[in-house]
């Protein structure tokens, strides 16, 4: 469903829908891939960097890093335009976090689920109430 937003690029407002920026921004943006993807596809090119394509296109830096995550540029064709991992910072071609920081969190993962399954068995307790003979065999 469309709704009233304020474009993050430009501040203009734009009914919102498909696009979370303005026709405008949006257009400007294809601009800028087209220059990117002209770039890249020279095969002389395909060995540029990350800051390489940025001077020889003047597209800053995080738009390409965009159209990177987003896949519409394979970053595995270009083995030089890498963008930093979320979490420290090193250089990655897929997904928010590198192998090493993945692995890592799910070693934190894991030995905090053994951890908390260990106090859930701990912190099981039995209460056992005596039998009251009065309720059993239907009695008043």
């Amino acid at each position: 469903m469309a709704q009233l937003a304020n474009c993050p690029q430009c501040n203009r407002i734009f009914i919102q829908s498909l696009r979370v920026v303005c026709d405008s921004c949006y257009k400007e943006e294809e601009k800028m891939f087209e220059k990117v993807y002209k770039f890249i596809r020279v095969r002389a090119n395909r060995e540029a960097s990350l800051w390489e394509v940025h001077d020889a296109t003047g597209v800053p830096e995080k738009v390409i890093i965009r159209f990177v995550k987003e896949g519409r540029i394979r970053a595995h064709q270009l083995p030089n335009i890498t963008y930093p991992c979320e979490r420290c910072d090193a250089g990655i071609q897929n997904g928010i976090i590198c192998d090493n920081c993945r692995s890592n969190m799910n070693s934190d993962l894991r030995s905090f689920d053994e951890i908390a399954q260990k106090q859930t068995k701990d912190s099981q307790i039995t209460y056992y109430t005596e039998k009251n003979p009065s309720t059993e065999k239907g009695g008043n």
